[in-house]
């Protein structure tokens, strides 16, 4: 079984309060029509604090998206290393180790992929596989979970590195004045992940079954206009309200595993608002306390895009009040609109060991039957052979 272990995190030193928002808010957009209505949308976030690659008044200045391009690859570049061998770490394993990097980001582009850079700089061999994922948002996270678990079930002695580099304060765009865009500017932050998904082995949540699912004719809500100035982010209004027609999704996978999803021990999903985990616990019948762990990266982080899921997973593991054998969900929404869903148990490696021993035994069990059934074949052959003499 593939176990995703503890993630590595990382922030920007670079903090903005949520005061600090709303007063920028009131400063810059003081004669926006609806700056009244901005303001309890980004109060009404829960963001206390935010973590930013440039001290705030460089990140309200737009140099051009070259400058913009440039600097997310120095950043990357310079923060990457040290997560991703935190990573490395926390599951016990080399560079030389890893069999597939999957790296994951929206908020800045390189080609060749960061892969290839990390793959020359930090000593991983260089027929290591390389996956980038670009273009699902906020879903990335757990579409990378997913694609790690795939590998690793069709090659179950392999090993996956997974980078999430999200620094949505590049995307800033002074220009765009919408309520949505608004909101967006006092909720995103940016952050660093890296988790490893082994292929035997290690502790953290034991990868069992994983699915997707895409909302019809959704397309629209979630997206980038990509213009001269870069990346647009655009916000549908309906977009607070999918998880009337995402939950249905977490528990067709839960029931087609046999699990009822609303009572497993643990539940690590993308915290794009307030109003996604809220209404997850009225779909899913759920408690608010379920959600704990995403609703405290979102107070403390904002929402970090395709990182979120591995902080909250993190702070899991950071908590320690876990049991072997713990039953729980990860998902990560985006754009589409896309859910990415894993289901996993809770392994260590003592319970891997058991579990590894035990199918030992079984498979020598079986051995001894079979050798012994054709002892009994060979003594059943001679005797017939005898008769016939």
């Amino acid at each position: 079984m593939a176990t995703l272990c503890r993630p590595a995190i990382a922030v920007p030193e670079h903090v903005i309060t949520m005061d600090q928002t709303l007063e920028l808010a009131r400063t810059i957009h003081a004669d926006h029509p609806q700056l009244g209505l901005a303001l309890r949308l980004i109060s009404n976030t829960g963001v206390r604090t935010r973590h930013i690659v440039q001290p705030i008044e460089d990140t309200l200045r737009h140099p051009g998206f070259e400058a913009r391009n440039l600097l997310y690859e120095s950043e990357a570049k310079a923060r990457v290393p040290d997560v991703v061998n935190r990573a490395l770490d926390h599951a016990e394993l080399e560079p030389r180790d890893i069999d597939l990097i999957i790296y994951v980001s929206c908020t800045g582009f390189m080609m060749p992929s960061m892969t290839a850079w990390l793959i020359n700089s930090m000593g991983f061999r260089s027929d290591t596989r390389q996956t980038p994922i670009a273009q699902l948002g906020c879903a990335a996270g757990g579409a990378a979970i997913n694609r790690a678990h795939d590998f690793c079930t069709a090659y179950p002695e392999a090993n996956a590195l997974i980078v999430a580099c999200e620094f949505c304060s590049l995307c800033y765009q002074p220009t765009d004045i919408g309520v949505g865009s608004l909101l967006s500017n006092g909720l995103f932050g940016d952050a660093i992940a890296a988790a490893v998904v082994r292929g035997q082995g290690g502790t953290g949540v034991g990868l069992e079954r994983n699915g997707s699912h895409l909302v019809p004719d959704t397309e629209d809500w979630i997206s980038y206009g990509v213009r001269d100035t870069g990346f647009h982010f655009l916000l549908d209004k309906r977009v607070p309200g999918t998880m009337e027609m995402l939950a249905p999704a977490l528990r067709a996978l839960a029931d087609l595993h046999r699990w009822d999803v609303s009572g497993l021990d643990f539940y690590i999903v993308h915290a794009g608002g307030p109003r996604i985990l809220d209404d997850l616990c009225h779909y899913l019948s759920l408690e608010p306390e379920a959600f704990r762990y995403s609703r405290d990266t979102l107070t403390e982080r904002g929402n970090i895009a395709s990182a979120v899921v591995f902080d909250a997973l993190e702070r899991l593991f950071a908590h320690g009040a876990i049991s072997d054998s713990a039953r729980g969900l990860i998902a990560g929404f985006g754009p589409g609109i896309t859910a990415e869903i894993a289901l996993g148990t809770w392994t260590t490696q003592q319970s891997s060991a058991r579990n590894g021993s035990g199918a030992e035994d079984r498979e020598r069990a079986e051995r001894i039957v079979l050798e012994q059934l054709d002892s009994s074949r060979a003594d059943e052959s001679r005797e017939t052979a005898k008769q016939s003499v």
